[in-house]
C-alpha cells in the first residue's frame, strides 16, 4: 500500500464545478495526498498556468486528460465544457459524451500500481463515471458543489412526491420537514438536481449513486447552515464533510487571477483602478461561466448602472457582445461612464476583485460558487438575479435565512441561453436594487455587518483547527 492515500477526482466538465475541485485537489494534496485530476484537453488548456505552477511546486497532483468523443456523441468537435455548448439542445449530447469516458476512466484505475484510496465524483455526473468504482470496489464520495440547504430542499421535495400533486407550477407551497425558518417556493423556483434538464433516468441513477457512496463532500462551512447541514446527513444516513469554502484556499494573488481560466484584463489594471476607490463604494456585476444575458436585457442592466451613479466593474461575455450594435452599444456607454467603470469582456479574476476593499456589492446569479465567494472573500453583500437550476434556492438561503442580500425582483426562470426580447429586469429595478444594496440606510449597515460576520466565520473554519480543516483532516484519515 503505498504511503500517501490515492484521491481521483472526477469533475463535471462545466466551470462551476471544475474550479473547487481543483481547489480540493490542492487542499488534499498539501495534507499528504496524492491527487489525480481528471480532465480533457481543452479543459486543461485553460488551466495551463496553474497546472504548470503545480509541476514547478512539486505537489502530487497529477492531471489526466481524456479524449471526449464529441463527433460520437453529436458534439461539435472541442465542444469539452458546458459553457461551450452552441444551445443547451446539446445537453444530452454533452452528458452523453462524458458518460463514454467511463471506459478511460476503468483502464485508468486498473493501471494503478495499487487501488486508489478513494475516487470523489461530482453529483451531476452521469452513472457510467461511478460504475467503474463500484466494478473496481473503489471507495467512492459524492461531492456537491452546493450548499447543503439546496439538495436538501430538492431531496424533501421528491421524497414527499410534491410535484406529483402540484398542476400549475406557480403554486407556492412549504418544503416539508424543512428546519428552521420556513422556505415557501414553487415548481419552477426548486425544479430539482438538474434545474429540469435531465431526464427521469438520470436523476434516479445519481440518486442511487449519492445512496450507495461512502459519503459526500460539500463546499460549504458548518457556521454558514449548520441546521441544513445536519438534517441532510441524518436525512441520508451518511457522513457529510463539509471543507469549504474551496475559494479560500487561494491565498497569493497570481494563484487568484489564473483560478479556472485566464483572465481577460491586466489583473495590474484592476488593483490600480480599485485602489483609487473609496472604501466599499464599488458594486461587481457577473452571472458565472454559462447563463448568457440577451441583449435587450444587457442595455438595460447598463442603463441601470449608469443611473445608479454608482462606480462598477462589470462582467460581459464575448458572446454577449458579438452583435456590432451590442459591442457598439457598450463602447458608446463604456465613454460615457469612463470616470466610474470598467467593462471586462471575457473571463474576469473574481476572487481577485471580490477580495479589494473597495468593492461594497455583487449582482450575482446566485451560482453556489459566486455566493461563497462573496461571503468567503470579504464578506460582500448581494443583489441576487436567479436564472435557473439552484440559483432560486441559493437566494431564499442569502436573502430569507442569512439576510446578506437584496433581490433584484425575479420570480421565473430565465433561459441559460437569453433572446433578445428576454428583458426581466428593468433599469429602474436595477437601479433600485444598486441603491437598496449600497446605501441601505441601517438596513443595508446591519446587513453588511452579518455579511462581514460571516467572512470572518468562513475564513475561521478554513484556517487550522478550524471545522472545514477538521473536516478535511477526518476525509485523509477515513480513508488512509
Amino acid at each position: 500500500m503505498e504511503s500517501k492515500p490515492h484521491f481521483v477526482l472526477v469533475p463535471l466538465l462545466a466551470q462551476g464545478h471544475m474550479i473547487p475541485m481543483l481547489d480540493m485537489a490542492h487542499l488534499l494534496a498539501e495534507r499528504g495526498a496524492r491527487v489525480s485530476y481528471i480532465t480533457t484537453a481543452v479543459n486543461a488548456g485553460r488551466i495551463k498556468t496553474t497546472i504548470d505552477r503545480i509541476k514547478e511546486s512539486g505537489l502530487p497532483i497529477h492531471f489526466v486528460e481524456f479524449q471526449l468523443p464529441c463527433a460520437k456523441a453529436g458534439l461539435p468537435e472541442g465542444c469539452e465544457n458546458f459553457d461551450l455548448l452552441p444551445s443547451i439542445d446539446f445537453f444530452k449530447s454533452m452528458m452523453l459524451a462524458i458518460g463514454m469516458l467511463r471506459e478511460p476512466l476503468e483502464l485508468y484505475l486498473r493501471a494503478q500500481h495499487s487501488p486508489p484510496a478513494c475516487i470523489i465524483t461530482d453529483f451531476c455526473n452521469p452513472p457510467e463515471t461511478t460504475d467503474a468504482a463500484r466494478e473496481l470496489r473503489i471507495p467512492r464520495v459524492i461531492f456537491h458543489t452546493t450548499s447543503c440547504f439546496f439538495p436538501l430542499c430538492a431531496h424533501l421535495i421528491y421524497r414527499h412526491k410534491i410535484f406529483d400533486r402540484i398542476i400549475d407550477e406557480y403554486e407556492t407551497f412549504l418544503v416539508p420537514d424543512f428546519p428552521g425558518e420556513a422556505i415557501e417556493v414553487n415548481k419552477v423556483q426548486a425544479p430539482g438536481f438538474f434545474g429540469g434538464l435531465a431526464s427521469e433516468d438520470l436523476l434516479e441513477s445519481a440518486l442511487k449513486a449519492e445512496a450507495t457512496a461512502e459519503g459526500l463532500v460539500i463546499n460549504s462551512f458548518d457556521e454558514l447552515e449548520p441546521s441544513y447541514i445536519q438534517q441532510y446527513e441524518k436525512m441520508l444516513g451518511k457522513k457529510v464533510w463539509t471543507i469549504g469554502p474551496l475559494c479560500l484556499y487561494n491565498k497569493d494573488v497570481d494563484n487568484k487571477v489564473t483560478r479556472g481560466n485566464n483572465s481577460s484584463i491586466d489583473n495590474r489594471k484592476i488593483l490600480t483602478w480599485l485602489d483609487s476607490k473609496e472604501e466599499m463604494s464599488v458594486i461587481y456585476i457577473s452571472f458565472g461561466s454559462y447563463a448568457l444575458v440577451g441583449p435587450s436585457q444587457l442595455i438595460e442592466i447598463g442603463s441601470g448602472l449608469e443611473a445608479s451613479n454608482k462606480p462598477f466593474i462589470w462582467v460581459v461575455k464575448g458572446v454577449e457582445r458579438s452583435i456590432p450594435e451590442v459591442e457598439k452599444w457598450l463602447c458608446e456607454f463604456e465613454e460615457r461612464t469612463s470616470s466610474r467603470g470598467i467593462i471586462i469582456r471575457g473571463w474576469a479574476p473574481q476572487m481577485v476583485i471580490l477580495s479589494h476593499p473597495a468593492v461594497g456589492g455583487f449582482l450575482t446569479h446566485c451560482g453556489w460558487n459566486s455566493t461563497l465567494e462573496a461571503v468567503a472573500a470579504a464578506g460582500v453583500p448581494m443583489v441576487t438575479w436567479p436564472r435557473v437550476a439552484d440559483q432560486f434556492l441559493n437566494e431564499k438561503l442569502v436573502v430569507q435565512v442569512l439576510r446578506i442580500g437584496v433581490s433584484a425582483g425575479l420570480k421565473v426562470p430565465s433561459s441559460y441561453l437569453a433572446e433578445d426580447s428576454d428583458v426581466v429586469v428593468k433599469r429602474d429595478d436595477i437601479e433600485k436594487a444598486v441603491w437598496n444594496l449600497m446605501d441601505g440606510g441601517e438596513e443595508g449597515e446591519e446587513r453588511r455587518k452579518r455579511a462581514k460576520d460571516l467572512g470572518e466565520k468562513a475564513r475561521r473554519a478554513m484556517d487550522e483547527g478550524g471545522s472545514s480543516y477538521m473536516n478535511m483532516k477526518h476525509l485523509l484519515q477515513y480513508f488512509s
